[in-house]
């Protein structure tokens, strides 16, 4: 069934791959991005040439994450448009690339607020009208390194990402009863087919990033790429994620699967997962909340249930 669908941070990356394979999918697709008019000119253009080529239904919405007002105004232009919305992909994000040390505190605020923040601003614009339909589905596009191997010099990411994944795992059960489903996605590390490392940032006090090359660890940045190399397969295609998504949508409600790993270097983050995904469960069935591990069906339910 054709889906109305928003994703956040669609101007490159995971988020452009998805949304124009969602399209291809024949679903309505939102690219959202900030600055439409500005420096994402050019990537409007492209989707809406993608979009004429390729005859699919692919728009893109102005909307900062940043920015609640940004948010609550991209929502309800689409609400306004399409009468509802069924799927949010949360998949805006950032990385940053340096010594945990050499990162101000301010540093890591702007991670959070990007990786963390920006879901939880999209999540109060768009739920009430999933709540209001008793049904919709939230995306979350995690990472293998919240759970899976963490190399060094990439630690306010990782914490930043580790939160959104606790965020996805809580919310999952405040919404089932309102019959709105959960999936987080889970990718590994990609040297390739993203702009995640070519655009990182990098820390601001340079200072101490000097101490860290004057001494045991001269050239230790370099090092942690290499070796990432080494264990991303050459045939590591980031497409696979985008695929992923596609397939977690168009699945039957009520039968998708609460997270999905498309992790080539195979990190440990499946495993580890799969462990703390099944305590979850545990401790919910122990306390009697069993029911919130599966969304209802409102539409099947008596209007007093």
């Amino acid at each position: 069934m054709k889906q109305i669908i928003v994703i956040t941070g669609a101007s490159s990356g995971f988020g452009a791959l998805t949304a124009r394979s969602l399209a291809l999918a024949g679903h309505t697709v939102y690219a959202s991005m900030r600055e439409t008019k500005g420096r994402n000119a050019a990537q409007v253009k492209e989707v809406e040439q993608y979009a004429t080529e390729h005859k699919v239904d692919l728009r893109t919405i102005e909307l900062d994450v940043a920015s609640q007002e940004s948010c609550d105004s991209a929502i309800q232009q689409i609400i306004a448009k399409a009468r509802r919305l069924d799927v949010v992909i949360h998949n805006a994000g950032h990385m940053v690339f340096g010594p945990a040390e050499a990162f101000s505190p301010e540093q890591y605020a702007e991670l959070y607020d990007v990786n963390v923040l920006s879901a939880q601003r999209v999540n109060r614009s768009a739920l009430p009208q999933l709540r209001k339909q008793g049904k919709g589905l939230l995306v979350w596009v995690s990472s293998s390194s919240s759970a899976g191997g963490t190399p060094p010099y990439l630690a306010p990411y990782f914490a930043a990402k580790a939160a959104m994944d606790r965020l996805a795992v809580v919310y999952a059960v405040e919404l089932t009863r309102w019959g709105i489903e959960t999936s987080i996605i889970v990718p590994g590390a990609f040297t390739g087919g993203t702009n995640h490392f070519a655009h990182a940032g990098s820390p601001d006090d340079k200072a101490r990033v000097a101490e860290y090359e004057a001494g045991p660890y001269k050239g230790f940045g370099d090092e942690v790429l290499k070796g990432f190399s080494t264990i991303v397969p050459p045939d590591a295609n980031v497409q696979g994620v985008a695929d992923a998504i596609v397939k977690v949508v168009d699945t039957p409600f009520g039968k998708r699967p609460f997270r999905v790993h498309y992790d080539p270097s195979q990190d440990g983050a499946e495993v580890v997962n799969m462990v703390s995904d099944r305590v979850r469960a545990e401790l919910l069935r122990r306390i009697g909340l069993d029911d919130v591990l599966k969304p209802r069906d409102l539409a099947r339910l008596p209007k007093s249930a």
